[in-house]
């Protein structure tokens, strides 16, 4: 166990946006649209420019959130087989994302978690105790998080560092 004892932080960064223009295409399949791929390496050189480097990239498989997690992990010099996958992200609602992160090795003090609405913008509001609306495409909302293990994340444990979207800039 990596007693540390150092504060948590996470990123909850929801995926850039995407495109319908192939009716024919699984939701999972659907690639970032144009605006997706010029707000996502918006986004990466804005989590840079906050010093804000993940020790572990979490990302749904889906093309558009795993396009978008790769994005940032080029951004800070992260090789892409360093983003974990987990197929429970995909459309998770905000307790499902809760468990994953609970089951994170503590190892990890800084981690990126790359998903899908509404799941992510719950998610946010639970452990801030917010009332963000919605967190939009590409949109990433920071948490400082009070505990030293990740088992140990529950309600209000975190407090909104900053909460920043393409439309922002």
């Amino acid at each position: 166990m990596n007693g540390s004892g150092q504060m948590k932080r996470l990123v909850l960064m929801r995926h850039a946006k995407s495109s319908w223009d192939q009716p024919d295409l699984s939701d999972y399949d659907r690639p970032l649209n144009k605006r997706g791929k010029r707000d996502a390496p918006l986004m990466a050189s804005r989590l840079r420019e906050l010093g804000e480097k993940p020790d572990l990239i979490l990302s749904s498989p889906a093309e558009r959130a795993i396009r978008t997690a790769t994005v940032v992990a080029e951004e800070f010099g992260i090789a892409k087989k360093k983003i974990v996958e987990n197929n429970d992200i995909y459309l998770a609602s905000s307790d499902e994302l809760l468990e994953i992160l609970r089951g994170l090795d503590d190892s990890h003090n800084r981690v990126l978690l790359c998903g899908h609405n509404p799941g992510m913008t719950k998610l946010c509001n639970f452990l801030a105790d917010l009332n963000i609306d919605n967190i939009p495409t590409c949109g990433v909302a920071c948490l400082e998080l009070a505990i030293d293990f990740w088992a140990e994340l529950e309600q209000a444990s975190g407090t909104l560092v900053y909460f920043n979207y393409p439309k922002k800039h």
